[in-house]
């Protein structure tokens, strides 16, 4: 139903996508947390997202289909069978595109079926941007608590390398390089710790807890968005920073805005602890925050879906007003 209800509003409204000039956020108004935002290979967008429960229903991981980045299309599940190594908490998806075997890749943690371990990190295969995935059939990392969570994948168009980032726990943000297949770290590589948690009580701290990261490059920087310090529920306290550097390997440097601090997006007073983005380009070049946030009005809601342009200023991205859009804005140029 939902998806004939979006059909039937962007053909009423705008005629075709074509004609979508403006947006307002949220894009997407349901639980949609931790998204990640592709353009895959058939020229359209998909997102992705964390375990959500739906009339009734359990969707491990979610995924949604557009053509302008404003409309979306629930496509279901896109991991509709559980790994034979996991139980649940099946989070933060990331989907890459291996031109080699011209599969995709699905990046995600899940709990261990294993009671004396935490979270692990698995990957699962498709044909198709939307799915079904299908697990390798063992995770390719596991730890204590929620230490390995929040993958994301990195492929080095100059060096042709690989890397994985990963992290959360209190524990530093970490990266290794991957093997050629994506399904194994590589062989000889090591776990770098490239950004670590900050105590601080003296400032508004959002790096007591650091998660979330993001990867993208503009221009002669490579830069590492990443998130903190509670994504979620009664005590959300949440929020988007940024490091950058000549390498994907680091070493990084942080932003550093007015307070000090390397925080480039926070609460105002329309959104809740925004975070935990991906970064998608347009067609014109300009690159846009994917993101989730809460509605203090309507907390019941979950994480939903938020978009704003990224700008760079001194070869560091800055949002305006350094906190989530509310008002209708011009949408990205995907046609």
């Amino acid at each position: 139903m939902r998806q004939v209800f979006y059909v039937i509003i962007f053909l009423f409204t705008y005629g075709s996508y074509a004609q979508v000039k403006n947006y307002k956020n949220p894009v997407v108004d349901f639980n949609f947390p931790d998204p990640t935002v592709i353009h895959a290979a058939d020229d359209n967008y998909y997102a992705y997202a964390t375990n959500t429960e739906r009339n009734g229903e359990v969707i491990n991981i979610q995924v949604l289909k557009s053509d302008n980045l404003v409309l979306w299309e629930e496509l279901g599940d896109a991991l509709p069978e559980n790994p034979n190594w996991a139980s649940s908490d099946f989070w933060a998806p990331h989907v890459v595109y291996n031109q080699k075997d011209t599969k995709y890749y699905l990046y995600y943690s899940g709990e261990s079926n294993d009671k004396t371990i935490g979270k692990c990190l698995g990957i699962a295969i498709s044909d198709s941007p939307e799915g079904p995935y299908i697990d390798k059939g063992e995770p390719l990392l596991c730890g204590d608590n929620f230490v390995n969570i929040d993958p994301m994948i990195y492929q080095d168009e100059k060096s042709g390398r690989n890397y994985l980032y990963w992290g959360s726990a209190h524990e530093s943000i970490k990266m290794c390089e991957l093997s050629e297949d994506l399904l194994n770290f590589k062989k000889g590589s090591e776990v770098k710790e490239i950004i670590h948690p900050v105590e601080n009580s003296e400032i508004e701290n959002y790096e007591n807890l650091i998660e979330g990261v993001w990867l993208s490059k503009h221009k002669d920087f490579f830069y590492l968005y990443y998130s903190g310090d509670n994504c979620c529920g009664d005590e959300a306290h949440y929020a988007v920073m940024v490091a950058r550097s000549k390498s994907p390997e680091g070493p990084f440097e942080k932003y550093k805005n007015r307070d000090g601090t390397p925080v480039i997006l926070s609460k105002n007073k329309d959104w809740l602890a925004p975070g935990h983005n991906s970064i998608i380009t347009d067609k014109n070049e300009n690159d846009w925050l994917m993101y989730h946030a809460i509605d203090p009005k309507d907390k019941q809601k979950g994480r939903v879906l938020l978009m704003d342009r990224i700008n760079y200023k001194n070869d560091w991205p800055v949002i305006k007003k350094g906190s989530p859009s509310r008002k209708n804005l011009q949408a990205p140029q995907t046609n």
